[in-house]
């Protein structure tokens, strides 16, 4: 049963961000494709990471300025920086894709940090959060919860915050 729901949100996720695409090309909205969008889901309500890769289409920079969620409490925009050997996550203010440009968040990059989730969630779960963009717009985005054992989820190196 599990996975006939799994496999059906799934789906539900693909035709989400085929529509996104669709609804990107809108003259109010910025020229931002957001593909693989995913969550690592840590028990006993430990902060998150959300992941994605957004490619910008369009002529100019696009600027991400923020993110939210109903799912979560605290919803930020973080960067992993490398120090030595050791690895800090901090918080971002925006962040800039250039035009033709693809900017990947990842386990040792750029990433979403969730923080106090608002309800139980659980892997084969989706979220929806809101990526704001410079200007005002905002984009809803489908996020799988996915479990940091499951072959989808890359190796997260070890980090302070």
């Amino acid at each position: 049963m599990r996975s006939n729901r799994s496999a059906a949100f799934a789906a539900l996720a693909n035709a989400m961000a085929c529509l996104w695409i669709v609804w990107a090309g809108a003259a109010d909205a910025p020229p931002v494709q957001i593909t693989d969008a995913w969550i690592r889901w840590l028990p006993a309500s430990l902060p998150a990471g959300g992941y994605a890769t957004l490619h910008n289409s369009g002529r100019q920079p696009q600027v991400l300025v923020g993110v939210s969620s109903l799912d979560y409490a605290v919803a930020s925009l973080h960067q992993t920086i490398i120090r030595g050997d050791t690895s800090v996550m901090q918080p971002v203010p925006q962040i800039t894709i250039p035009p033709g440009s693809t900017v990947s968040f990842a386990t040792a990059g750029y990433h979403i940090m969730l923080e106090h989730p608002t309800k139980a969630v659980q892997p084969g779960d989706y979220v929806s959060i809101a990526l704001h963009f410079a200007g005002g717009t905002a984009v809803n985005v489908l996020f799988e919860v996915r479990n940091p054992l499951s072959p989808h989820a890359p190796d997260m190196p070890d980090m302070q915050h």
